[in-house]
């Protein structure tokens, strides 16, 4: 969604926050384009966007699915 926006900053919560089941919040942030650029940054600007708009207020408890199997800059080469 980034990529296509222009950047993070032209994002809003709502585009990347859906309401589920019980008002279960729910975001996925992808990340970089294969071959390029670091996962663990991918997660740290997701989280940072959250924070900063507002994703974390009158929520009771966050659970984190990442990416953890991969290191950067290289996982997309054969």
């Amino acid at each position: 969604l980034a990529a296509n926006a222009g950047s993070v900053e032209d994002l809003e919560i709502e585009d990347v926050m859906k309401i589920g089941f019980q008002d279960i919040k729910c975001v996925e942030s992808g990340g970089p384009e294969p071959g390029v650029g670091c996962a663990g940054r991918g997660v740290i600007t997701s989280i940072n966007f959250l924070e900063e708009n507002g994703a974390y207020e009158d929520i009771d408890y966050v659970s984190y699915d990442v990416l953890g199997d991969v290191v950067c800059g290289g996982f997309a080469m054969p």
